[in-house]
């Protein structure tokens, strides 16, 4: 990698906002469900997880996965999605030190596995067009991480190769295929440690920021 990277590829939920489980076991609670009810059956239940991964492809529609994931846990689908979500807010601070990455001339993409802007936007709000560089949503590509042909497509759309970037994802699983093109990849679990790894790794910027 060279001495310094010059682009920051970032998921969304769960990196620039609050933590999407927790979002989406307190829907499971409020519906009267077991706190991982509804992950459990995202994760583990064929069917459910099939829409799921449809979805995120863009090959299954909202109001389909809604249904046939409210079906499985015995809930309303009305509005399934945005009850899932309710509790999701924007991290101020990862978001400020994207921006102020994005101003000293970091490229910065938002490589998402969207669950679809239907009539569900989980991106309302976050104006990310102007905050970011290029942007991937899965379900227009009829891709999804970690499938490496979507990582590709990220770095095509900044310019920039694999050893040139960073890659922050709050997900394990995703990160493997970033680093086999030559990313370097940070496992976002906190705020503060992921602004600590990125000042470590954008090392102009660490020493501006002082």
């Amino acid at each position: 990698m060279p001495n310094t990277p010059t682009a920051l590829i970032l998921d969304f939920g769960g990196v620039l906002t609050s933590d999407l489980w927790d979002s989406i076991r307190a829907c499971a609670r409020q519906d009267g469900l077991a706190d991982n009810a509804l992950l459990d059956l995202m994760r583990h239940d064929n069917e459910v997880h099939r829409l799921y991964i449809g979805m995120e492809r863009g090959e299954v529609s909202q109001d389909d996965f809604e249904k046939g994931l409210a079906n499985a846990a015995r809930i309303s689908p009305d509005g399934l999605l945005a009850r899932m979500c309710a509790n999701l807010s924007p991290d101020d601070l990862m978001l400020d030190a994207v921006a102020d990455l994005r101003s000293r001339g970091t490229r910065i993409g938002v490589l998402s596995n969207s669950w679809g802007t239907g009539h569900f936007n989980p991106y309302d709000g976050y104006d990310l067009d102007q905050r970011a560089d290029a942007l991937i949503f899965s379900d227009q590509v009829k891709l999804r991480k970690p499938e490496p042909e979507i990582f590709l497509l990220m770095l095509d759309m900044l310019g920039v190769s694999g050893p040139e970037s960073v890659f922050v994802d709050d997900i394990a699983a995703n990160l493997a295929p970033a680093r086999g093109l030559g990313m370097s990849a940070i496992h976002h679990l906190d705020t503060h440690e992921t602004i600590a790894e990125l000042r470590r790794q954008f090392t102009t910027w660490a020493r501006s920021s002082t």
